[in-house]
């Protein structure tokens, strides 16, 4: 990839071989996703129909009371585009059933709830059809910390964690995603009328421009204002990397041992097989 300018053809070799060789080398040949009607679940879904066979991939569509019909239209018309297995889990009565003790709380927690209620699904459906969990979060929101821990944050693999949301947006192309899909507004869809965009407060497209000089290229604050980016916007979104960085890594274990899991005792996947 040059800059933000993805060389779609190689990037779609690179995901398709990553899912395939991931997913067959713990011994396993299906994979698990949630389809929202989102792109970036879209492609997720996509990348894995060609690499490991449609019938061996398996999207469920978990609305929500409020979500927006729509969402589950597309998430539909994704499955169809490329063949994978389709179902459909409300999640209504469990996430009701919680917050039916704690009635007043707020957007951000029953935002957070239903994201993990929906892993959940997922994860339990691994267990039941002996596949791995396919992660759908793209770089750009990892980066800004946009996602719920262990809610749409968890999965066993993640294809799309190192491209940035306007390289979702060209693969897509590439890929043959819906263009209903691709050229909707991007939502979590967590509750009525909710935008990704809105929520955070800038669009995709610009802050992706930011991420990829200040993560990818490294340049200073000041290299960046001399590229033209405002200054309160380069602290602000300084601010959303490091106060978020916890979600990027495993749970901190205390050490008190020589070898400590994941700092000192750390192995591939795959390691022993």
């Amino acid at each position: 990839m040059t800059g933000l300018i993805a060389n779609t053809d190689l990037l779609r070799k690179l995901l398709v071989g990553f899912v395939r060789d991931e997913v067959r080398k713990v011994g396993v040949s299906k994979v698990v996703l949630g389809l929202s009607g989102g792109i970036d679940s879209a492609l997720v879904a996509f990348i894995a129909a060609e690499a490991l066979g449609p019938e061996n991939v398996h999207a469920i569509c978990m609305p929500y009371k409020s979500s927006n019909p729509e969402s589950e239209a597309h998430a539909r018309l994704v499955a169809a585009s490329c063949g994978v297995n389709f179902s459909v889990v409300p999640i209504t009565a469990m996430v009701d059933a919680y917050f039916g003790m704690f009635p007043d709380a707020d957007n951000m927690r029953r935002g957070n709830k239903m994201a993990r209620e929906r892993m959940t699904v997922l994860f339990d459906h691994s267990a039941l059809l002996r596949a791995l969990v396919l992660g759908t979060s793209n770089k750009t929101e990892l980066l800004l910390g946009y996602g719920t821990l262990y809610g749409d944050m968890a999965s066993a693999l993640n294809p799309i964690g190192d491209i940035y949301k306007t390289q979702v947006w060209q693969l897509s192309a590439a890929m043959g995603v819906p263009k209903e899909v691709i050229e909707k507004q991007p939502s979590a869809d967590l509750w009525a009328g909710q935008t990704d965009e809105e929520e955070l407060g800038f669009s995709y497209r610009q802050v992706d421009e930011l991420l990829y000089r200040m993560v990818d290229e490294r340049l200073t604050k000041p290299e960046l204002a001399a590229e033209g980016f405002d200054r309160e916007f380069v602290e602000s979104i300084y601010a959303k990397i490091q106060n978020s960085h916890f979600k990027r890594r495993l749970p901190v274990i205390a050490k008190v041992s020589n070898r400590t899991i994941d700092r000192d005792f750390r192995y591939a996947r795959d390691w022993g097989k």
